[in-house]
């Protein structure tokens, strides 16, 4: 059974490029904490992730934000959502966080957890076939997204390789 806690970044890029729905399929349960939850339904989100998250699917388990159990300087350094990300998983034993805020991953694998983002779901999705990874990481470029070229490329050429 593989249960992932998600921040908000990858299920924002995840609904902006038509690929959130990848989720239930590379994974069984899905849970945000309300923080993300808020963080998606704030005004300053994009109208379409509102959308998505205003009628949320039934694979999207939303969880009360857990007691701040850190004063860690680290954790409070971090935003609402990848705070409450990182205590679920720690209160439901998740067995991965997506999360893109780079701090964050950092802190969430301090604590020992396996971490990934919008760019490692849409590669395990490639590697199972559920997508062309050129064409979403196309889409995703045309977004807000911060990326290094470097990594897709080699996540490309990754892929390449595999299939030759």
């Amino acid at each position: 059974m593989r249960v992932v806690v998600a921040d908000t970044s990858p299920l924002n890029y995840l609904t902006l490029i038509d690929a959130v729905d990848l989720l239930p399929r590379l994974f069984d349960r899905v849970f945000v904490p309300a923080a993300v939850y808020d963080e998606l339904t704030d005004d300053g989100a994009p109208a379409v992730v509102r959308a998505w998250i205003a009628q949320a699917p039934p694979w999207l388990e939303v969880k009360p934000n857990p007691d701040s159990s850190s004063d860690d300087a680290v954790a409070m350094a971090l935003d609402d959502g990848e705070r409450a990300a990182v205590e679920l998983a720690g209160a439901i034993g998740a067995d991965l966080i997506l999360m893109d805020d780079r701090d964050g991953a950092a802190f969430a694998r301090a604590k020992g957890f396996a971490v990934t983002g919008t760019l490692g779901v849409l590669d395990l999705a490639a590697r199972r076939g559920l997508i062309d990874l050129p064409q979403a990481f196309a889409r995703l470029k045309a977004t807000s997204f911060h990326y290094r070229q470097g990594l897709l490329d080699a996540l490309l050429a990754r892929r390449q390789e595999e299939k030759e």
